[in-house]
């Protein structure tokens, strides 16, 4: 048998896995405990810039994942709804629209990058 400690979203379980032949091993899992705290990852982080090119209006990635594909370039206009880019995420594939009308002023990403939730992808005048 071994002793394993995990943490699952803050919450820290004390599992014991016993060693078994033909496959299978049970897994026995006791009451959680009181996950040690760790100092914020936020404060160590350093900011993100603004983009270069910025524009005022600011396209985000609403979940966190990869960039599939750029579909706008700079200068083009794009209307409330129309495709800026396309990420992928969990194996699907989230378009990434413009959040009202006006010209691209920025793409800040490219092709297979990967973004966090919030992560400004493009701007637009």
């Amino acid at each position: 048998m071994k002793n394993y400690t995990i943490t699952v979203n803050g919450t820290a379980y004390d599992v014991t896995v016993e060693e078994g032949g033909a496959g299978s091993a049970p897994v026995r899992a006791a009451a959680p405990k009181a996950a040690p705290t760790a100092a914020p990852a936020a404060a160590s982080a350093p900011a993100k810039a603004a983009p270069a090119g910025g524009g005022s209006i600011e396209v985000t990635a609403s979940v966190p994942g990869k960039v599939f594909k750029v579909e706008a370039k700079v200068g083009q206009s794009r209307k409330p709804g129309d495709t800026i880019g396309i990420l992928e995420a969990m194996k699907m594939e989230i378009p990434v629209v413009a959040p009202e009308a006006g010209t691209v002023a920025s793409i800040d990403v490219a092709g297979g990058d990967a973004v966090e939730s919030g992560d400004i992808l493009a701007t637009m005048n």
